[in-house]
C-alpha cells in the first residue's frame, strides 16, 4: 500500500522535498478501539514486508501474530522499496534523483513515519519495535513522541553510531564510489561497487565466530574456491540484484549521523525522557552494536527490562535467533 503526501518535507539537513510517498504493509485487523497496533521499524536493506525478512515472526502464536495484532511496517525514506528515495522521480528534472537526492537522517525517517500514522488515524500503539537501524528509529520516535507507544523494544542497537560502525560504512562507500559507473545514467549504476560494499558489511554483521562455524571448508587441501569466498560473492550479488547504490550511500550516511542527543543535551537526559515501557535486547557476539553499547539505555530509561540473546551469529542474531527473541518479546508483552 502507498500514501502520497503533497506537502513539503523539511529535512534535518535544511533541504526540502516538495512532496513524498510512503510504502507500507499491514498484517492482521485493526480492532474497533484501535488498541492492538504493533509498529515495526525495519533495518537497512529490508522493506515493509516484515513476514518476508523477519523469519517466523508474523505467524500464529508468534509475537507478531496477525490474528491478535495489527502489525504495520513503513518503508523508510531513502530506501528503494516504494518510499521516496534516490530511485524516485525528481519533479524538478523529470528524472530519477540519483546522486541529487538530499542527505537524510533517522529523524527524517521518523518524521515520515509520523505523517503516515497521522494519516491512518493511529494515535497510540501497543508496541514500537526495531532492530539495528530499526532500533534507531524506534528509539527516536519514543523520544520525539513520548506518548505514542505504550511499549518499545530496542534490539541490537545503540544511542549513537560508534567510530567502529562509521568506519565500516565508510569502507563500503569507498567501494561503491570506486565503481566508475556510479554517476552514469545506467539503471544499475554503482551496482558492482555495492556488491563489494555488501561483502564488507557482512563481516560486521556476523563476525569471526559465525564465519568459522559456517564457512570453513571440510577439505583442508584446497588451494582456491573456498566456501567463504563463494559466500561473500553470492551475498554481494544478491544485494546487487535487488538494491540501489545511491540509496545505499544515503542510508549508510543516515546510520553514521545517528545520535539521539544531537541538539538535545546529554544522552542520559534524553533517555530519561522516554515514557514507554522499554525492552532492551543485546546479542552476545554482536561486534557492530556489542552488549556494552546497550548499558546506557538500561541505566537511564525509566522503565526498562534487559535481555541478552546468546548466539554465535553476531548482529544477524536478531534474524537467526527467532525462537529466543519470540520468547523474550512475548514475556515482555505479557508483563
Amino acid at each position: 500500500m502507498k500514501e502520497r503526501f503533497d506537502i513539503p518535507l523539511a529535512l534535518e539537513s535544511g533541504e526540502v522535498l516538495p512532496s513524498f510517498e510512503v510504502e507500507y504493509t499491514t498484517y492482521g485487523t485493526l480492532s474497533p478501539t484501535r488498541d492492538n497496533v504493533i509498529w515495526v521499524c525495519h533495518a537497512l536493506t529490508a522493506d515493509s514486508r516484515v513476514a518476508e525478512w523477519w523469519p517466523h515472526t508474523v505467524e500464529e502464536g508468534r509475537f507478531l501474530d496477525p490474528a491478535k495484532w495489527f502489525v504495520i511496517c513503513a518503508n523508510f525514506i531513502g530506501s528503494p522499496y516504494g518510499t521516496t528515495s534516490p530511485v524516485s522521480i525528481n519533479p524538478a528534472t523529470g528524472k530519477r534523483y540519483g546522486a541529487d537526492f538530499p542527505m537524510i537522517t533517522v529523524r527524517d525517517m521518523v518524521a515520515v513515519h509520523r505523517h503516515l500514522a497521522q494519516r491512518l488515524g493511529i494515535e497510540r500503539i501497543e508496541l514500537l519495535i526495531g532492530s539495528s537501524i530499526g532500533g534507531f528509529q524506534a528509539m527516536e520516535w519514543a523520544i520525539v513522541e513520548p506518548d505514542f507507544a505504550k511499549r518499545v523494544a530496542l534490539i541490537a542497537t545503540c544511542t549513537r553510531s560508534s567510530a567502529w560502525a562509521i568506519a565500516f560504512n565508510e569502507s563500503q562507500r569507498m567501494a561503491i564510489e570506486a565503481d566508475a559507473t556510479l554517476y552514469t545514467d545506467a539503471p544499475d549504476a554503482g551496482a558492482a561497487g555495492m556488491a563489494v560494499a555488501r561483502s564488507i558489511a557482512l563481516l560486521s554483521y556476523r563476525g569471526a565466530e559465525a564465519y568459522n562455524a559456517t564457512q570453513t571448508d571440510p577439505d583442508g587441501e584446497k588451494l582456491k574456491g573456498f566456501r567463504a569466498t563463494t559466500y561473500q560473492q553470492h551475498q554481494g550479488e544478491k544485494l546487487r540484484r535487488r538494491f540501489d547504490a545511491h540509496c545505499y550511500l544515503r542510508l549508510s550516511e543516515a546510520v553514521d549521523s545517528h545520535n539521539i542527543a544531537r541538539g538535545r543535551g546529554s544522552v542520559e537526559e534524553v533517555l530519561q525522557g522516554i515514557k514507554s515501557k522499554a525492552l532492551v535486547v543485546a546479542i552476545t557476539s554482536d561486534i557492530l552494536f556489542p552488549p556494552a553499547d546497550h548499558d546506557v539505555m538500561v541505566e537511564n530509561i525509566p522503565s526498562v527490562e534487559y535481555r541478552l540473546i546468546d548466539s554465535p551469529f553476531g548482529h544477524d542474531g536478531f534474524l537467526v535467533e527467532y525462537e529466543q527473541l519470540d520468547a523474550i518479546i512475548k514475556e515482555f508483552m505479557e508483563n
